[in-house]
């Protein structure tokens, strides 16, 4: 696959999913404003679907690595990661990432940022703890491939805007069960506000499946090739694979609307298979790629 068409493809996906919150909060602002005949409904729509647009595609990489209680560290609190990133760096000819370290025990990292100038890598404390230095490079220049190939604007777009429609859904659906809508359960409000709710509940996890699926397996094969090419040893990627899937255990604060950010999924091996499908191919197919079989 042609890098410099993935870009350009990842970018436009993001566009296309960006437009596609802002017509749908808007259909619904102007559903509500219909009904209740009150046109401040639609305006108040229009403002927030721009307002999460301007935050998804801004903040979405510092909302992400909160929700993990991703520490920034310094080259003097670790020197080898520090100076591996930075080599990696230079020989992609990428902007040095800021670094981060998650208190995790679990073997693992990821990429985010919307574009190799603001862009952040999060390595979690077990992976530094179990991988040697040519592994620790071969699954940095893995997410520098991320970085390069502009996946993570798009994967970290994904996960706010997607995490909004789960929000909207719990709140239509609350809102019924906490009563807000009894005065207006015989009237047209009253149903489409259940309608609403009931199409959002349905649509968030679909969505979510959906979107991982858009995170294909093609993205994460072409993110170990191009990891290789940084580094010319496949070999040190593969080691480290083969080393963070033997971890099985789950991470403590993984999320489904975040796994596809990982090298690995972070619900562990022997749980969530279909998360495991959609996001990750299997770990003996990469490793096999990677070693030329």
């Amino acid at each position: 696959m042609n890098i410099y068409k993935e870009q350009e493809s990842n970018v436009w996906k993001t566009w296309f999913l960006m437009s596609l919150f802002l017509v749908i909060i808007i259909g619904i602002g102007w559903t509500f404003s219909y009904i209740y005949g009150n046109p401040i409904i639609l305006v108040v729509a229009v403002v927030f679907s721009l307002v999460m647009n301007v935050i998804s595609y801004w903040y979405s990489d510092s909302i992400v690595l909160s929700l993990y209680s991703a520490k920034p560290v310094t080259r003097e609190d670790y020197t080898d990661l520090w100076n591996i990133t930075e080599n990696i760096s230079i020989s992609a000819g990428l902007p040095m990432p800021k670094l981060y370290v998650i208190a995790e025990s679990q073997p693992n990292a990821f990429a985010t940022g919307r574009d190799p100038k603001h862009s952040a890598v999060a390595v979690t404390s077990g992976l530094l703890e179990i991988l040697n230095r040519s592994e620790l490079e071969g699954v940095i220049a893995h997410e520098m491939a991320h970085i390069g190939n502009r996946d993570t604007l798009l994967q970290t777009v994904i996960v706010v805007l997607v995490g909004f429609v789960a929000l909207l859904s719990d709140f239509f659906m609350r809102s019924q069960l906490l009563g807000a809508g009894k005065r207006d359960s015989d009237s047209k409000a009253g149903g489409v506000i259940v309608l609403v709710g009931i199409v959002l509940a349905i649509i968030a996890p679909i969505a979510v499946t959906l979107i991982q699926l858009a995170i294909s397996r093609k993205r994460e094969f072409l993110a170990d090739a191009t990891g290789a090419l940084f580094t010319r040893y496949p070999e040190g990627l593969a080691m480290a694979l083969q080393k963070i899937s033997a971890d099985t255990k789950p991470m403590r604060m993984a999320n489904h609307a975040t796994a596809h950010l990982f090298i690995s999924n972070p619900f562990g091996a022997k749980k969530s298979l279909m998360n495991l499908f959609a996001t990750h191919p299997p770990v003996v197919d990469r490793i096999n790629k990677l070693m030329g079989k």
